[in-house]
């Protein structure tokens, strides 16, 4: 084993961190910083916003049978619309609306239509399969997001971030579990593998709009994002709503104040989620975003107590403490990045990169700058040869 000291010329002596210990250290100190946490509040923050959706949503559905998910969504692009897309107008030079329209306004359109053919499909789901059924299924945007994080973004997952993952899900079955045993969640659905379908292709769709929206937020700011979604969002949405969605308004009673209330409070609680969603992300990840979002679950029945007058069960209780620990499991490791490793070795070979190294001697600490060496994967260590020792002094 190497030692941890190396001598100087001058007898004094370096002393270097090993990097199983460093890393650990890290590790600690990661987890405890203010942007950490603050994505998880955030996080949780989200998944109240998305059970309020979801709760609303159902209230039309059951209640009021509101069967328009189009124009459900269509107020919330509108309000995105009206609050981002007027601030990104108000810009001037390259950041303003023209100019981002003209440079990069295809990306944000091809974003556009994924998540309006996300937010159909999945609240098209509920109508055609069970509620166990959507549990399940909607899950399936964490390994789609993980895969197009992987292939696109260049990230790299860790051992812990594995774990994070499975612990959530096994919070999603805690979920399940307690609502066979309750036996809720397997009524309803007049054509289920419809439904499932539309469920999968809904998930999968949200995972590939989730990981376009990560890289947009990583390399723009978030008024821009919001702005060009709002704008795009609303054209797609609305076109989409006058072809398939005539009928359904037509039926709607709206001199009905609870439904237009419950619609309102779908587009607000909406409007709050897409323009917290980026901050997330900015902090962490889209993998990040989706793990928080499934303690809802634990949320929604909790709300069901006293709306729907469920009853309480500790697997519930579980689920939430399950999805809030695999949370923090994956945020102790932030996620390492190809391409970011590679120009970090980039700049250490040309000399950019220094570090402060203490050199002890038997009076005095003195403090000097060097070039650091990547070594062990992630770790960093830290050599020095006499020779730069004797520059350096």
């Amino acid at each position: 084993m190497a030692p941890d000291r190396d001598p100087t010329p001058n007898g004094d002596v370096a002393s270097f961190p090993r990097p199983a210990s460093r890393g650990f250290r890290r590790h600690l100190a990661h987890i405890g910083t203010r942007g950490v946490w603050k994505a998880i509040l955030l996080g949780q923050v989200v998944s109240l916003l998305n059970c309020t959706t979801a709760i609303t949503s159902q209230y039309l559905g059951q209640t009021y049978n509101v069967n328009a998910p189009t124009a459900q969504s269509f107020l919330n692009y509108v309000l995105l619309c009206a609050v981002y897309t007027t601030c990104l107008a108000c810009k001037a030079g390259d950041d303003g609306l023209i100019p981002v329209l003209r440079a990069r306004g295809w990306k944000y359109f091809l974003l556009a239509i994924v998540d309006v053919e996300a937010n159909y499909l999945v609240v098209k789901a509920y109508r055609h399969t069970t509620l166990t059924s959507v549990q399940l299924l909607d899950c399936f945007t964490i390994p789609t997001v993980l895969a197009l994080s992987w292939i696109f973004l260049k990230v790299r997952y860790a051992l812990l971030h594995i774990l994070g993952v499975g612990v959530c899900l096994m919070g999603v079955g805690c979920v399940v579990w307690a609502d066979v045993v309750e036996g809720r969640g397997a009524e309803g659905g007049d054509d289920r593998f419809l439904g499932d379908m539309f469920c999968l292709a809904g998930a999968a769709l949200y995972g590939v709009s989730n990981v376009g929206e990560e890289f947009l937020v990583k390399n723009h700011n978030r008024v821009e994002i919001l702005g060009m979604l709002g704008l795009f969002g609303s054209v797609i949405n609305g076109i989409q709503l006058a072809i398939l969605e005539r009928n359904e308004l037509a039926a709607v009673k709206w001199d009905t104040w609870q439904i237009v209330a419950l619609m309102v409070g779908f587009a607000v609680a909406l409007f709050f989620f897409y323009s917290i969603v980026p901050l997330i992300m900015r902090l962490s990840s889209a993998t990040a975003v989706n793990l928080s979002i499934l303690s809802c679950d634990f949320y929604s029945l909790v709300a069901a107590i006293f709306l729907f007058q469920y009853h309480f069960h500790l697997l519930y209780l579980g689920s939430f403490l399950l999805v809030i620990l695999g949370v923090v499991i994956y945020s102790v490791k932030p996620t390492a990045s190809t391409e970011r490793n590679v120009a970090a070795n980039r700049e250490v070979l040309a000399g950019s990169v220094y570090v402060d190294v203490p050199i002890r001697n038997s009076l005095t600490v003195t403090t000097i700058r060097c070039p650091p060496y990547v070594t062990c994967g992630s770790y960093w260590s830290y050599q020095l040869s006499p020779a730069q020792l004797d520059n350096k002094m």
